[in-house]
């Protein structure tokens, strides 16, 4: 099997990321259970051992910035070696995340999450959603601002419209555009995905193992503790999750005669399709993000793709758009 490229570029920025980057939320303990500072700070050791050189976080991953100073505490003595991505325009306010895009709010949180960071810049600086009362254009001005002043050195923008994204990008030039993408939420293909493909935009996508389903991990039987967030998703549920469930098993039949698990089998054909940058795979534990980076070390055969997408098939999904 031919090894994946190890880098890929960043748009057109001239910065090269992993295809496979962490996502840094899960490490906050907001949203899953038994999460320790310890088994986080061993988690984004492991994905920089992995071979992992991009790490995604964003102002409000965690009500205190607990992620990205995590990230400054951890990874700050290999600052050079990494490459940030970060958010603005999210914060906490009542145990709720509230939009405010507006451009002396966007400099001021990314000044903060500079000094959590521990850092004098980020290499990619997203606006975390389009502020519904605020002109995208002003909220676009004011990280085209902030890259000038050399505090960032490229633009993103995340969970936005073909729209939106033409409208960004018509003020500040856009690197990166960040959406969810997996194989059974694949909307990005029809719409954002071509718009980016023609504008050089990398795709850095999120939920490529949908939240764990994808990862093979969850028994049919499985019941979700109090307080996992998960459990709200139709997904999760009924004959949603017994179809989702024979999918899966669909999967791990091809994994198996692999010598693969299901999460690498998921994650290689995620950064293999067309279009898509890169994965950011979530982590609140070494082996997770260990078994999620092995996916850059291995690239599935035609005929693999060709099981998956007879797979998908039976899912009710369309096929795969191809290899990168």
């Amino acid at each position: 099997m031919r090894v994946l490229q190890v880098r890929r570029p960043l748009g057109n920025s001239g910065i090269e990321v992993t295809p496979v980057a962490m996502g840094c939320w899960p490490i906050t303990g907001i949203t899953s259970l038994d999460v320790t500072v310890e088994q986080s700070e061993a988690t984004l050791r492991a994905a920089f051992d992995a071979g992992i050189n991009f790490f995604d976080t964003a102002y409000c991953y965690g009500r205190a910035g607990e992620s990205e100073r995590m990230i400054g505490r951890v990874l700050g003595s290999h600052r050079d070696e990494i490459i940030i991505a970060t958010k603005g325009g999210l914060h906490w306010e009542d145990d709720k995340t509230i939009h405010n895009g507006r451009p002396k709010t966007l400099r001021r949180e990314c000044d903060e999450s500079l000094q959590r960071l521990g850092t004098d810049r980020v290499e990619l600086y997203y606006l975390h959603a389009p502020d519904p009362a605020v002109p995208l254009a002003e909220s676009a001005g004011a990280i085209r601002q902030l890259i000038d002043t050399g505090k960032v050195l490229a633009a993103g923008l995340s969970n936005a419209t073909v729209e939106q994204l033409a409208e960004f990008h018509a003020v500040c030039p856009l690197t990166a555009y960040q959406p969810h993408f997996n194989m059974l939420q694949r909307e990005i293909e029809q719409s954002q995905l071509p718009w980016c493909i023609g504008h050089n935009v990398a795709a850095a996508v999120y939920w490529p193992l949908l939240k764990g389903l994808l990862a093979g991990k969850l028994p049919r039987d499985h019941v979700f503790a109090a307080g996992d967030g998960r459990a709200k998703y139709p997904m999760f549920q009924g004959d949603e999750w017994r179809k989702n469930q024979d999918f899966v098993e669909k999967l791990r039949g091809i994994a198996d005669g692999l010598g693969r698990t299901v999460a690498d089998l998921v994650i290689n054909w995620t950064i293999l399709q067309t279009g898509i940058t890169t994965a950011l795979c979530g982590a609140k534990r070494p082996e997770q993000i260990r078994e999620t980076a092995s996916a850059m070390t291995w690239q599935l055969s035609a005929d693999d793709l060709a099981a998956i997408d007879q797979a998908l098939i039976e899912r009710g999904q369309p096929v795969s758009r191809g290899a990168v």
